[in-house]
């Protein structure tokens, strides 16, 4: 520096940092800075020449922080976040992926409505009240399910052979159903405890034999109730179900016809059901599920053949009843449709 150029004192607050290697510009060789001491006088003081005009202090009273390195070309992150924000793309959330909302619908549905997509009306009385029931059932009882299958060969053939003459005297069809139900009652008779229902800390016994057959209407399911099966004959009970389908149709069915059940038959057979678990009918302990009858291969005596089987389902509630005295039952019930004539004694007749 000149002889007697002012010298102005620079704290190390005030250095400007060495710039990073990669923003560095290549200087001339004839421009390229002198050496650190070239600036620095004896005393360790810079002299104002030695201070890049870009990089001279900010006046008194300005406080000014040194810049970080690169600030010049690279972007805040506050600023690249708002940017990220702006170019990222519009997205509509929805509260459920089955309920779009009302905006985007028309968007979805080709601009229909949504209510042209659905159809709301009210529960009927009788469809709420079965509704509550079940929930009730399953909520309240120990429900499980045993399977067994049958052979329909037998009882097939004595109905076929009896028909005729059953329809001449009673003016009613022998159906599967009345056979069903006096299977059932020989099996509560063997097997009490599924004759039994659950009264707050104590089991009821029932010593009657009063079975619903389970009916289903255009309104709901209903489950009328034959009194007195062990004492009827399968003809009295053919006509007890016809009377009540016939009024179930009607809407003529009425409360009284409905109470009182021991046990309940469910037969999804006519609807081409080939399995299921059925529902207890509380304060029940037990329902019978008959199902479709379907040829299938079995094997009798060491051969296979060809027979008419149906699945058996026996749901049943498992704090009154064991499951060795549900599958006896259910094997009770198997052995009577198998071997129909130890059922049939007397009442085909009655």
């Amino acid at each position: 520096p000149a002889e007697g150029a002012p010298r102005v004192a620079i704290t190390e607050s005030e250095k400007m940092p060495a710039p990073a290697p990669a923003q560095t510009k290549e200087v001339p060789e004839k421009e390229a800075p002198k050496p650190a001491s070239a600036g620095v006088d004896g005393n360790g003081e810079a002299s104002r020449a030695a201070v890049p005009p870009a990089q001279a202090p900010a006046p008194a009273g300005e406080a000014k922080e040194p810049a970080s390195p690169g600030a010049e070309i690279r972007p805040s992150m506050a600023v690249a976040a708002r940017r990220r924000d702006q170019e990222a793309p519009q997205l509509t959330v929805l509260t459920s992926p089955t309920e779009p909302s009302q905006e985007a619908a028309p968007a979805a549905t080709g601009g229909a409505p949504v209510e042209a997509r659905v159809t709301r009306k009210k529960m009927t009385p009788l469809r709420r009240k079965i509704a509550t029931h079940l929930v009730s059932a399953q909520r309240n009882a120990a429900i499980l399910t045993t399977f067994n299958e049958c052979d329909m060969t037998e009882v097939m053939a004595l109905r076929k052979q009896v028909q005729e003459k059953f329809i001449a005297r009673h003016g009613v069809k022998l159906g599967f159903m009345s056979i069903f139900v006096k299977a059932v009652v020989e099996a509560l008779v063997s097997v009490p405890e599924v004759n039994s229902r659950i009264d707050e800390d104590e089991i009821v016994t029932n010593h009657f034999y009063d079975v619903g057959i389970a009916v289903g209407t255009e309104k709901g399911l209903i489950v009328p109730v034959v009194r007195d099966c062990e004492r009827k004959g399968l003809a009295e009970i053919e006509k007890d179900i016809a009377d009540y389908a016939q009024r179930a149709r009607e809407g003529k069915i009425q409360i009284e016809d409905l109470r009182g059940g021991v046990f309940t038959i469910s037969n999804g057979g006519i609807y081409g059901s080939l399995l299921s678990t059925p529902i207890l009918n509380p304060p029940q302990s037990g329902i019978l599920g008959m199902h479709a009858i379907q040829e299938r291969p079995v094997a009798v005596e060491g051969r296979v053949e060809i027979r008419p089987m149906m699945y058996l389902a026996l749901s049943y509630d498992h704090r009154v009843v064991d499951g060795k005295q549900a599958v006896t039952f259910l094997l009770r019930v198997k052995e009577c449709i198998e071997t129909p004539s130890l059922l049939m004694a007397g009442t085909l007749e009655g």
